[in-house]
Parts: structure tokens; C-alpha cells; sequence
């Protein structure tokens, strides 16, 4: 008897977390980390990493980290039916239905609604019923989750796409503002901010309510959305701290957008962050070097400086420490490409 009221417990303890887990990762609509959603990601980012070692080219390693994404995703499914599976198969060997292997026949039965293995007591019947009903509502929620990642996904990837044709592949910062310069004029500058505050809003949203999104790579090998982020981050603070230009408001609205939108899905995946960074107490991984052949390459360009650059270094810095961090470990969570100030290029 106790040892059925033990099975019986931790079945229906299998089943309800299994469910609480599909809930938070599929339906619930805000950052919920959860930890079998996050152990399946962990463990393919591990493997994948140990088989890309062996890449001799960013390509194909590329090439093989594009399917982590969708393989972690569709191995949610069976690990979430296979603990759904075993739950049930407690819990009808507890009610009496007969040995372990006839109470797995009968759970796997039910949730792949085979039909094919029933019983006749009353409260097996219920507990039938109901694993049947999960099985479905899986399934349903699977077809439904799908499409709205890709749309998060397509959202994401067309303003990555429009950004090589204004900053270049890999994107840099200066190159953003130098075509900005020869082509619209700096003053344009305050329509990229908007846009760009807009997507890093719906950054922070879909990538942190749909974990998958973060480890799906753009179509082209050459991008990615968290190179694209750094770039236009660098040129806002480039902007507002290094080119004498009247203060645009806008282009700090869209570094205080993307650094918190950067920042929370750090916290979701528990990479370590400093939330209150002061320079130069701080430090940043852009050089003062770095920082000055940017300048040269702006001032050849003909764009005016402030004339007093070290002071100016200070103050892109100031910006940059807000997102230096987070920005340079999320690119190696994924493993982008290098660009301008993120991987090993200068700016």
C-alpha cells in the first residue's frame, strides 16, 4: 500500500511539472525560465560546441550550428510525452491496473490516443481520459507555437537583412555613419534610432518569452541579430558622445532600449551582469586605440569631431559599459560571427 501511494505521488508529481514545463515554454507569454527547457538547450549548445571544434571554416561550423535551434525544440516534445509517459505509469500501476510493463502499454496508449490498451475500473478510466486530453492539447499547442516563433523570427531578420545594405558585412558602426553621411545626411540618424528602439522592444519580448529564438541563426551565415544590436548600439553612442552634432535624444532612447533588452535575456539564461556599470570603474573591451583609428576614419570622412577626444572616449565609454558585457557574452552563447567591437575586428 505504501509503495503504491509513493508510486502514485510521484507520478502525478511527473505529470504536473511536465505540464508546468510546456506551459512556461510554450503558452505563458513573459520571461519564465524553466529548468528542463533550459537542461535540453544546455546540453545540445555543449555537444554542438564539442562537434563545431572540429569545423575548419566559420561556414560550416555555421552551417552545423543552424540546426541546435530546431533540433533542441522538436526534442522538447518527446522528453515532455516520454516523462508525460512514465507520470501516467505510476500512477495506473498505484491504482492496481496490473504490472509496470501493462501500465506503460496502457499510458503510452493513452497519450498517443491508440486506443489500443484500456481498463474498465472507473477512476483508470478518468486518469485515461485526461492523459489522452494532454496528449492532444500537446500537439495543439506545438502547431500553434511554431508559427509564431518563425513570425517573431522573420520580424527579427528583416531589419538584420536591411542593415548590411547601411553598415556593411560584417556591420560596423563607423561604416553606419559614414553612408548615413555620404547618402541621407546625419539628421536621418533619428529614424534609425526609432526603428531600432522599436526592434530591440521586440527583442526583449519574443526572445525572452521563446527560447529557441536566441539560438536561431539568420539565413545568411554572414549575419546575426546580436551583431546587428551591437553595431547600432556602438553607432548611438558614437553619435551622441564623439561627433560634434546637436544632442539627439532619440539615438539614447534606442542605447537605453537595447541595453535592457539585452540585459534581460542575460537574466534568462543566468549569464552574470553588472545592472548598475559605471565607467571607468567598469572597464569596456573597446580600446582607447580602437576608439581612436574610429575617429580617424570618421574625420577623413569629413564628419566633425568634438575636439576634445579623450573626453569623448570617456563618454562613448559611459555609454558602451551599459551593454559591453552582456552584448560580448550572448555573441559567444551563440557563437556569431565577428564584427566591428564584438568579435576579434576593430571598429
Amino acid at each position: 500500500m505504501i509503495a503504491e501511494l509513493i508510486a502514485f505521488v510521484i507520478g502525478l508529481g511527473i505529470v504536473v511539472s511536465t505540464l508546468y514545463s510546456a506551459i512556461r515554454s510554450l503558452v505563458l507569454p513573459r520571461a519564465a525560465p524553466d529548468p528542463l527547457t533550459s537542461l535540453v538547450f544546455y546540453t545540445y549548445r555543449v555537444l554542438f560546441r564539442l562537434i563545431s571544434l572540429r569545423a575548419r571554416t566559420y561556414k560550416s561550423r555555421d552551417r552545423l550550428m543552424a540546426y541546435l535551434a530546431p533540433l533542441a525544440e522538436l526534442t522538447l516534445v518527446p522528453v515532455w510525452f516520454t516523462l508525460i509517459t512514465f507520470g501516467f505509469m505510476c500512477i495506473y500501476w498505484a491504482l492496481g491496473h496490473g504490472t509496470w510493463y501493462e501500465s506503460f502499454r496502457l499510458s503510452g496508449s493513452s497519450l498517443l490516443t491508440l486506443g489500443f490498451s484500456t481498463s474498465n475500473v472507473p477512476l483508470v478510466s478518468v486518469f485515461i481520459f485526461s492523459e489522452a486530453t494532454i496528449g492532444l492539447m500537446m500537439v495543439a499547442l506545438l502547431i500553434a507555437y511554431l508559427p509564431t516563433i518563425y513570425a517573431a523570427f522573420s520580424r527579427r531578420e528583416v531589419a538584420v537583412t536591411m542593415l548590411e545594405v547601411r553598415a556593411g558585412n560584417p556591420p560596423s558602426p563607423v561604416e553606419l555613419i559614414l553612408r548615413f553621411q555620404r547618402i541621407h545626411g546625419l539628421d536621418r540618424l533619428t529614424e534609425q534610432w526609432q526603428m531600432w528602439e522599436k526592434w530591440f522592444a521586440d527583442i526583449q519580448e519574443s526572445h525572452t518569452s521563446f527560447t529557441a529564438l536566441v539560438f536561431l541563426r539568420s539565413p545568411n551565415p554572414e549575419h546575426s541579430w546580436i551583431n546587428a544590436a551591437g553595431t547600432v548600439l556602438d553607432a548611438a553612442s558614437l553619435t551622441l558622445s564623439t561627433i560634434d552634432y546637436p544632442n539627439d535624444p532619440q539615438a539614447a532612447l534606442c542605447i537605453r532600449a537595447g541595453y535592457l533588452a539585452l540585459k534581460n535575456i542575460a537574466d534568462y539564461f543566468g549569464i552574470p551582469n553588472i545592472h548598475n556599470p559605471q565607467y571607468p570603474r567598469d572597464p569596456i573591451s573597446v580600446t582607447r586605440e580602437e576608439f581612436d583609428e574610429a575617429c580617424v576614419l570618421l574625420t577623413n570622412a569629413g564628419i566633425r569631431l568634438n575636439e576634445d577626444l579623450e573626453q569623448a572616449y570617456q563618454d562613448f565609454a559611459g555609454w558602451r559599459v551599459n551593454y559591453d558585457t552582456v552584448l560580448l557574452e550572448i555573441a559567444d552563447l551563440i557563437m556569431v560571427p565577428n564584427a566591428r567591437w564584438i568579435g576579434n575586428q576593430p571598429g
